[in-house]
């Protein structure tokens, strides 16, 4: 393991009396100190285990569990007075779950906010990886409803305990095979079960395969925080990220011929769609990273400000 890399979330820990919240009767990051070693002793063990699903005592937070309170945690145990934060909720800075939980870190923290990646360090997100190149100064924290990947072929907790241990795997292959010969194509789109460094197979999320393959060897710490589940995992920078795929099956990324964002006019972003949005009942598709649509839109109107916004 990359000594490095542990000194980095090591040395999150920041003292009250350093933060810009100091003189206010509250623990920078809301979470008393405690608390953030325990989560930080989880995230140390899952980084150094990647793709094990390591326990955690998960806190009650002004959030409900299910809303982003795992994701939540991780970046209150985190966060240094150092950081910039942005928060995206499908790929919306807007969206009213991140608006809630940007609004809370920043207010428990006094640290800046940014919609921008270039210009962040801690990035938590719902369901999408920004669309802009991630490296080694960011950290990327997923929040995670189910982060179980065998939960669908397997209820019984001690039964899934015993399939991570062994890597016993092969239910999960049976159900993709039946999947494939049911409907001619492998269905699953969201929280597409990949193999993390040749070992453990773990649920992306929710987020979509666009996004799978920018996990393979990427450059920034990926953390997966699941509150309602009580668990925290890893992608460490430069591991291995393979999803579950046949040989004579490649995986493959959403893609719809012909489509382009109605705003920005890209082709080559993930698109979704908005449905009859048209005068004659059709729909138009639009970027999922509404951030980056924006900048992409300003640089095609003027281009001569290249990335400047």
């Amino acid at each position: 393991m990359n000594t490095s890399l542990l000194q980095q979330v090591l040395d999150r820990h920041t003292r009250i009396d350093e933060s810009p919240v100091a003189d206010l009767d509250v623990n920078f990051g809301l979470l008393d100190e405690y608390s953030k070693r325990e989560i930080r002793r989880a995230i140390l063990t899952a980084v150094a285990v990647p793709g094990y699903q390591v326990p955690f005592g998960s806190r009650e937070m002004p959030v409900a569990r299910g809303w982003g309170s795992g994701g939540l945690q991780i970046s209150l145990a985190v966060v240094g007075p150092d950081d910039v934060v942005k928060v995206i909720d499908q790929g919306d800075d807007e969206g009213v779950n991140a608006v809630n939980l940007r609004r809370l870190i920043v207010s428990s923290t006094g640290i800046p906010e940014s919609t921008t990646p270039e210009d962040s360090t801690l990035i938590q997100t719902r369901h999408r990886i920004p669309e802009d190149p991630l490296d080694e100064r960011h950290t990327l924290i997923l929040q995670v409803p189910v982060p179980e990947p065998l939960r669908g072929v397997e209820r019984d907790m001690r039964e899934l305990a015993r399939m991570h241990a062994e890597a016993d795997y092969a239910r999960m292959w049976v159900s993709l095979y039946e999947d494939k010969v049911r409907n001619g194509v492998i269905t699953r789109t969201t929280g597409y079960p990949c193999l993390v460094n040749g070992r453990y197979v773990i649920a992306t999320t929710p987020i979509p395969r666009w996004d799978v393959p920018r996990l393979h060897q990427s450059r920034f710490l990926s953390l997966f925080g699941a509150g309602r589940e009580k668990r925290i995992y890893a992608v460490p920078p430069h591991t291995d990220v393979e999803p579950l795929t046949f040989e004579d099956v490649p995986f493959e990324v959403e893609i719809t011929p012909g489509a382009e964002c109605r705003s920005c006019g890209s082709s080559e972003s993930f698109l979704v769609e908005v449905p009859g949005s048209t005068a004659d009942g059709g729909g138009h598709w639009v970027c999922s990273d509404s951030d980056w649509c924006r900048r992409n839109r300003e640089r095609r109107q003027h281009p001569s400000r290249g990335d400047r916004s």
